[in-house]
């Protein structure tokens, strides 16, 4: 809806098949969205020439911001899922400043020792699809 104009949006840079504009519920101020201009609820359905423009889009956004003195730190995040997180169902990258402890995105990664020959393996049948 925001692509077609029926939902207004503050926006900060477009292409022919992406749109940069900030956020209306921001982590932080400059927390900015990236999205392609096709319909793609996840990210493996999104057209590689869309993909193709998002991350040289989502640096120029966040160059501008760093020009400005917005973000120094900052993450880049796409959801995939209810279970991932994801809101909104079409594919998005948010662009969040990390300035502080107090603003931006908090993250908990819950990471444990990977076994190697398991990963080897699941490597190895991974790879035979792509």
């Amino acid at each position: 809806k925001i692509v077609q104009g029926d939902i207004p949006c503050a926006k900060l840079f477009e292409t022919a098949n992406v749109l940069a504009f900030l956020d209306i519920n921001p982590l932080a101020k400059g927390h900015a969205l990236v999205i392609p201009k096709t319909h793609a609820e996840r990210l493996h359905e999104v057209p590689d020439v869309a993909l193709a423009e998002i991350l040289p889009v989502a640096k120029k956004v966040a160059n501008a911001m760093r020009e400005m003195g917005i973000l120094d730190q900052y993450n880049i995040l796409q959801n995939n899922g209810r279970l991932a997180h994801q809101e909104v169902d079409h594919v998005h990258f948010h662009i969040i400043p990390k300035n502080n402890m107090e603003t931006g995105l908090g993250v908990r990664w819950p990471c444990k020792a990977g076994d190697i020959p398991q990963l080897t393996q699941l490597a190895k049948e991974i790879a035979s699809k792509i």
